[in-house]
């Protein structure tokens, strides 16, 4: 069992680092230079990343950073998604925060708007608004048991008439270097709440450390290896696991740094991206819908346990249809809709068939009809 307070630990860690740039907290990384030109210097200075989660936002979107520290993910994005998006920055160091907020209005001012929002809160429980919390016991003051029970009650309803980060309420959650300073025993608390604050649909976007090996619980109990983002770093399988644990579907890591970062009594620590998506619970409906995996292996297998084949039309409820048309699947199946189309009011319901049921050609050929090529298609101009 762990002794080591992790907390109190990073929190120490990174109110020095925001006074002070401290080189070892960060891995180096190439960002868009045009989008650092509104960032104050100070900012720059004391980011502490190992990744570029920033690169996988598109405009519009409203953006959710965990761990925001000085604000410089938050302040890319903020360009990234433009005025029609919106962008959390979520940290629980007063220090930090201090910093992200007083450099808010002029990086407002240079790119002429502004639509970033940083609240104080623990990534891992971010129902519970900090900085409402301060306000209340500053005029609250915790001093008896009655007290404190009205302070429980006021935590309680907070959870359920106004979270920080409501359920379903933004496109994309990006971290950079942070799920690791976590305590272990709250990681599965943090992944979940990751998937619960993502709308279907929608993904995260997670730039960490991770280890080649496990991490033995005697480097666990090193507090300066802790937060310097060492010893809490998951091994690489069961940092990608950990997404499908929470619920998550199609994790893949885009990013892998092949040269450690540090290696430790012979443990690799390097940096990876890892992409989430979170995808509607619906029940299935059969439309007569198929799927065709193009390839290239001979068959592949999806977290919902679907099998599928290279080559062959595999039959498919409409939500497995509508998922593998949709990133990060599209690229690797075809879509093949029915000859004849079934209105959702008359779809029953579907028996999964983990994919490995066929499709019958007729059910999708073009209705019985035949189809006749255009006249002109091999004309002067040729058919290509």
């Amino acid at each position: 069992m762990s002794t080591l307070n992790t907390e109190s630990a990073v929190r120490r860690r990174y109110s020095s680092a925001a006074e002070a740039r401290e080189p070892a907290l960060c891995c180096p990384v190439d960002y868009d230079r045009s989008y650092l030109k509104v960032i104050p210097q100070e900012v720059i200075d004391r980011d502490y990343g190992c990744g570029d989660p920033s690169k996988y936002v598109r405009p519009g979107e409203t953006v959710l950073d965990l761990g925001s520290g000085g604000g410089k993910i938050c302040f890319i994005a903020s360009q990234v998604v433009g005025e029609s998006g919106a962008v959390i920055g979520v940290d629980m160091n007063d220090d930090m925060l201090a910093l992200a907020r007083r450099s808010q209005p002029v990086v407002a001012q240079r790119i002429g708007y502004d639509n970033i929002r940083f609240c104080k809160g623990k990534i891992q429980d971010m129902q519970i608004d900090r900085d409402r919390v301060d306000a209340y016991l500053s005029e609250n003051p915790v001093d008896s048991e009655a007290a404190l029970q009205r302070l429980e009650a006021f935590l309680a309803e907070m959870r359920v008439q106004n979270p920080m980060i409501p359920d379903n309420s933004v496109d994309v959650v990006v971290s950079n270097c942070v799920l690791n300073l976590v305590d272990a025993a709250e990681k599965g608390k943090l992944f979940a709440e990751i998937f619960r604050v993502l709308r279907p649909g929608g993904r995260a976007v997670i730039s960490d450390i991770v280890s080649d090996e496990p991490v033995p619980s005697h480097l666990q109990q090193d507090g300066e290896l802790w937060s310097g983002c060492i010893s809490g770093a998951l091994q690489e399988k069961d940092f990608i696991d950990a997404f499908v644990r929470a619920g998550f579907q199609g994790a893949q890591m885009p990013v892998y740094q092949m040269e450690p970062w540090q290696i430790v009594e012979g443990i690799e620590f390097r940096s990876v991206t890892v992409i989430a998506y979170k995808y509607p619970e619906t029940p299935c409906y059969e439309h007569n819908e198929a799927v065709l995996y193009r390839g290239p292996y001979a068959s592949v297998k999806d977290d919902d346990g679907h099998e599928f084949t290279r080559g062959v039309r595999a039959a498919v409820c409409r939500k497995t249809f509508e998922k593998m048309q949709s990133e990060p699947y599209a690229q690797d199946f075809l879509g093949i809709s029915p000859a004849t189309e079934i209105q959702p009011e008359d779809a029953a319901l579907y028996n999964c068939t983990g994919g490995q049921v066929l499709r019958p050609p007729s059910v999708t050929k073009a209705g019985g009809r035949t189809v006749k090529p255009a006249e002109d298609c091999c004309g002067e101009g040729g058919c290509c």
